[in-house]
């Protein structure tokens, strides 16, 4: 079987994963621009980050049986064609539980313990003993869904004796380290309860623009709002709305509707605003872990192991 990489890792993996699969050819690139139209059309298994497929990519891999998305969100990749291909695609969903959940957490203590200020003084060489600190301890967490990345924040914010609540669609749950958890349609009457508000949901259509002015208006003036999920959870026009009129204490988003920001958009000099690069869940740990995935799912696809695939996306959801 050809599988051919959108996605580079290490040499030495590159080397690793040919002996360890040497029934297969692999061939591995930086980007898709290198890879030539022969072996598009050859291909059964593509590894990619999704962003670079598109609609007529799928229709010249004529042999092309699975993708195997390196990523959570696939809302990016050209999903009318895949479906209609009956092509499988897997995605690297629960990798991001560990990084994305040191990454909320790092957000919510330096928010509390003011280290921007604290920064800021350093460099103005000034000692202010006087600056109020907070804690995580006593307040409330509201998580924006429940899955992996969502179960493992609330189980770290519990070892700082927060209380987690959380939302999903139908308000059942099956974890072991939330308070309580609600249907998405109560939010309107959870909001006003959180201090901290951190939102991990996939881009999907129902979540999409899902919140808006008014729920902000909702929350706590002195609250905190964390996206680390996909953008377009709020509208551009929405975010410049709530950050123009202070509606809550601080913002902290790891995406946004359009991204990369330009260096002329405004967001950046939002004072109420932390700005980080969509980078939660990347560490060095990224692409091992996405490749322990890869190989289950390859030896399943290849019929050497018996089982299911892992992280199967249904088309129809998104997810």
């Amino acid at each position: 079987m050809k599988i051919v990489s959108s996605v580079l890792p290490a040499r030495e993996y590159q080397h690793s994963v040919s002996k360890k699969f040497n029934e297969h050819e692999f061939h591995f690139f930086k980007r898709m621009e290198q890879i030539d139209e022969n072996l598009i059309a050859e291909m059964e298994i593509f590894i990619t980050y999704g962003e670079d497929l598109n609609p007529e990519i799928i229709e010249r891999a004529s042999s092309l049986k699975w993708i195997c998305a390196m990523t959570a969100g696939i809302d990016k990749m050209p999903i009318e064609a895949i479906e209609k291909k009956g092509i499988l695609v897997t995605n690297a969903r629960g990798i991001h539980a560990i990084p994305m959940s040191e990454f909320a957490l790092g957000l919510m203590l330096s928010h509390v313990k003011r280290l921007a200020d604290l920064r800021e003084l350093q460099r103005n060489k000034t000692w202010n003993k006087r600056l109020p600190v907070g804690e995580l301890c006593g307040k409330t967490l509201l998580l924006l869904g429940t899955g992996a990345i969502p179960e493992e924040i609330a189980r770290l914010a519990k070892a700082f004796q927060m209380k987690v609540i959380g939302v999903n669609r139908s308000g059942r749950y099956v974890g072991a380290h939330f308070g309580k958890v609600y249907p998405i349609a109560q939010l309107n009457e959870l909001l006003p309860e959180a201090d901290v508000i951190v939102s991990v949901l996939p881009s999907t259509p129902e979540t999409k623009g899902l919140l808006t002015y008014e729920h902000f208006e909702q929350m706590k003036k002195e609250a905190l709002f964390i996206n680390l999920g996909r953008g377009d959870l709020i509208a551009m026009e929405t975010l410049t709305r709530v950050l123009n009129e202070e509606l809550i204490g601080h913002m902290a988003l790891d995406v946004f509707p359009d991204e990369p920001l330009k260096a002329d958009c405004l967001f950046w000099d939002y004072p109420n605003l932390t700005i980080t690069p969509h980078i939660s869940s990347i560490t060095e740990n990224y692409l091992p872990r996405s490749f322990t995935i890869f190989e289950h799912n390859l030896n399943v696809f290849s019929g050497k192991a018996e089982g299911d695939y892992l992280n199967k996306i249904d088309l129809k959801k998104g997810y």
